[in-house]
């Protein structure tokens, strides 16, 4: 079914063509099926909050298309952005299964879709069966692991340069081109690169502007192409 933003809406899971890439949605027929029938698909607009730190945890939302920022706030305003979310990722688990507060507020990037499960549902769901269960105790340890790394980044390393490197290096997950470089769109402003590394927007301008200048990256539009690999894992081993 198409949809506004260009998107296809998959309100079928059980005829989903992507669903055996996504370990939560890769199921069992029947725990599809069942599956199907306790979702509530939904097409976002950019700048949707999903949910907002701090709010009691009414269900989960798996994202099939699009991107979705999670972040959390100081009381005296500082942003951090913790993970950039994308399809298969199932927003608010931790929050829905300890019953505690949502711990960020999720907001969609760009326009996309996303499955609703209310938190009971779910909660019968892992019940009637295991392997969601399992899949669920999965992305808890993936959500953990995104933690350490995140407390790491921002605790362990010392300089933004090592930082805004990490940051690129992590982004740059596709198999470098013939000439050693590769790409990928850019979909974060410099205000949230910055949210998303602990330092200042006119901090990160400066890097964008010094790892060009040292030809490491190159910027085309909505693209970023890192031009030299080799010399951000430099920096980030210093």
């Amino acid at each position: 079914m198409r949809a506004p933003y260009g998107l296809n809406v998959l309100d079928n899971c059980t005829t989903c063509p992507v669903r055996g890439e996504h370990p939560f949605c890769n199921l069992s027929v029947r725990a599809v099926q069942r599956l199907n029938e306790i979702k509530a698909t939904a097409i976002y607009p950019k700048g949707t909050m999903l949910f907002i730190e701090g709010q009691q945890p009414r269900g989960v939302f798996v994202l099939c298309a699009g991107k979705a920022k999670l972040s959390t706030t100081s009381r005296e305003g500082k942003t951090v952005i913790t993970k950039i979310s994308e399809s298969g990722d199932v927003l608010g688990l931790n929050a829905v299964v300890s019953n505690r507060p949502y711990e960020v507020t999720a907001e969609m990037m760009e326009p996309g879709q996303a499955n609703f499960i209310p938190r009971d549902a779910l909660l019968q769901f892992m019940k009637e069966f295991g392997e969601v269960a399992m899949g669920v105790g999965a992305q808890l340890s993936r959500n953990y692991f995104t933690a350490y790394e995140e407390i790491r980044t921002l605790g362990l390393t010392t300089s933004p340069s090592e930082k805004f490197a990490k940051l690129l290096l992590s982004w740059s997950t596709k198999p470098p081109q013939g000439d050693g470089s590769s790409q990928f769109k850019l979909t974060l402003t410099h205000e949230e690169i910055a949210e998303t590394i602990g330092t200042t927007r006119e901090t990160v301008s400066r890097l964008f502007s010094e790892f060009r200048k040292k030809q490491m990256l190159q910027v085309k539009g909505s693209t970023l192409v890192i031009r030299n690999r080799t010399a951000l894992e430099n920096i980030v081993q210093l």
